[in-house]
């Protein structure tokens, strides 16, 4: 374990060459992880999990800053348990370095890419800011950030780990957000910025949040001036019927008039439902068949934008 890190967590950590336990404490061998299952105490820590992303083909390291479920939005395909409408909570940022530290000494040091993903997908692709609500709205988000970034500059076996920032959006207008959000984006960070529909009142629907078309371009455009951006969409089919067409028109549109008024964007991430949503009177909704996701994907790749689908 590289100097100069906080504290392990007992049982987290291990010194150089050493053998190291598995996450969690206790002799039995955890299950291999699942992209059909991201549950956060995948580790057993408060803070840190480990998920097989399909998106990124590899291991994405959660950072869950929202450990209360609150959130500032109430999206419809949420899959967090007892989702709840609020703010998040304060955090103690040392054991949010303890627990990083010792899980990446686990992932560097020790067997957990090859005991809990499968072959083909033993790589460390990301460390995210997701969790169970929006983590720019953390008080500890800057400090957060900076936690993540000294964790990587001492692990130099994640030399090639993005820093992922997944958000709604909601406040980056916020100078300390947009601060945190820049020194990301100088350890080749970026930010996955929630659109999931291009007209308002669907959005209202789908995301539980009154948002004027002006006011996602105003978001977008502070978020590209200081991180590259990704817009993120996850389409899925209602009562068995696809978003309408004038739906996909909307988006489209928005999309392009954002980049008329000097969005940056670095693409566009399409995808549906992988997980059932754990929200109530969420049974009506399914995932959708990769042929429809094209179909969105397809104009913005005429127009030279990089779309990538997962279904």
């Amino acid at each position: 374990m590289p100097k100069d890190i906080p504290p392990p967590l007992p049982g987290a950590a291990v010194a150089p060459g050493a053998a190291a336990p598995a996450c969690g404490g206790g002799n039995a061998r955890p299950a291999p992880l699942s992209v059909n299952d991201h549950s956060r105490d995948a580790a057993g820590l408060h803070h840190v999990y480990p998920v097989l992303s399909r998106r990124a083909g590899g291991l994405s390291i959660g950072i869950n800053l929202n450990t209360n479920n609150a959130c500032n939005w109430a999206c419809s395909y949420c899959q967090v348990p007892g989702l709840t409408r609020g703010a998040a909570p304060a955090i103690d940022v040392g054991l949010l370095a303890r627990e990083l530290n010792g899980f990446l000494a686990q992932v560097v040091e020790g067997d957990f890419l090859a005991t809990r993903l499968p072959e083909g997908m033993r790589r460390v692709n990301d460390i995210a800011f997701s969790g169970n609500g929006e983590p720019t709205a953390s008080p500890a988000f800057a400090a957060a950030c900076d936690v993540v970034l000294a964790a990587l500059d001492l692990w130099r076996g994640l030399a090639d780990a993005r820093v992922v920032v997944i958000s709604n959006g909601s406040l980056l207008h916020q100078a300390p957000v947009q601060q945190a959000l820049a020194r990301l984006a100088r350890r080749r960070g970026e930010l996955w910025f929630k659109l999931d529909r291009g007209l308002e009142e669907q959005r209202r629907r789908v995301n539980g949040v009154q948002l004027p078309d002006q006011l996602v371009l105003e978001r977008l455009l502070a978020a590209s001036a200081h991180i590259p951006t990704w817009v993120q969409t996850c389409l899925f089919a209602e009562g068995g019927a696809a978003p309408e067409e004038r739906e996909r028109l909307a988006w489209l549109q928005l999309i392009a008039e954002a980049r008329r008024q000097g969005a940056r964007l670095a693409g566009v991430l399409l995808y549906t439902l992988a997980r059932p949503s754990l929200q109530p009177g969420a049974e009506h909704l399914a995932p959708l068949p990769a042929a429809a996701l094209e179909a969105w994907a397809q104009p913005l790749r005429s127009s030279g934008l990089e779309v990538r689908v997962s279904a």
